[in-house]
């Protein structure tokens, strides 16, 4: 599940002043629909992949987080090792943690509530949360948009598991594309900046470039190096552009 919003800055230890209830819910039922729809290809990808309806449904219960999903039945899909593609849902799922580390304290739940709570932690209810102005608002569009998403994504990808199961060989109907696509049109409105396309670029031609050549699952953890790799780039294009103005100020000043 992929999609982010802009955080502005919170109100974090007040609950007044923010936007009115009504506005964030239609907000976050819009995004909880929207992307819990897309269980609907999941449920189809993994049933393609070779899944039991039951096996498709317990993933989507328990670890409910599209992007990894998509990635785990895509590498078994393709014949990859069980431990390599549970890898790479692994290392694709870990984003969530740093969204759990600023959610924890703009929510500041309780105690009793956390554990739940954290089940939710993915990027469409950070996003909307982190989208909202105070404490108040905030929490309630993460429980809105978990509470949609979750139980939208889980009784989609039933449908869609059953559905597979019914017509037999998805290869034959194209829906074995229906997970990839759904993944990037997720994915696509996510790369504004110039720095966001050279990561998603390199890491396209990294991942096709070693798929003949790796195991399954396996390019996809290649992949994830284009992130380091660009912000190396770019860090030392820093760095010499700060150089160079600081020598260019150094022979200004000799000059006078």
């Amino acid at each position: 599940m992929e999609q982010t919003a802009a955080a502005p800055a919170h109100t974090v230890s007040g609950d007044g002043g923010g936007r009115p209830r009504g506005a964030v819910v239609r907000d976050a039922l819009g995004v909880g629909v929207a992307v819990g729809l897309s269980g609907f290809a999941f449920g189809v990808t993994a049933a393609g992949a070779g899944l039991t309806v039951a096996q498709a449904c317990a993933l989507s219960l328990l670890v409910f987080t599209g992007a990894s999903q998509f990635a785990l039945v895509g590498a078994l899909a393709a014949g990859g090792n069980p431990l390599t593609a549970a890898a790479g849902a692994f290392f694709l799922g870990t984003r969530n943690a740093f969204y759990g580390l600023r959610l924890s304290q703009l929510l500041a739940l309780p105690r009793a509530v956390r554990p739940l709570a954290a089940h939710w932690v993915i990027d469409e209810t950070a996003a909307v949360s982190l989208a909202q102005p105070d404490r108040r608002t905030a929490r309630l569009g993460f429980t809105v948009t978990g509470l949609t998403l979750y139980l939208l994504w889980n009784l989609t990808t039933l449908l869609g598991a059953l559905g597979a199961e019914a017509i037999g060989d998805t290869d034959a109907w194209g829906l074995d594309a229906a997970g990839p696509a759904v993944f990037l049109a997720l994915l696509a409105p996510m790369l504004r900046t110039a720095t966001e396309r050279a990561v998603a670029a390199l890491a396209l031609v990294l991942g096709l470039g070693f798929l003949p050549f790796l195991p399954a699952g396996v390019p996809v953890l290649v992949a994830a190096l284009a992130a380091p790799a660009v912000l190396y780039v770019k860090g030392r294009e820093a760095a010499r552009r700060e150089r160079r103005e600081l020598e260019s100020v150094h022979e200004e000043g000799r000059d006078r």
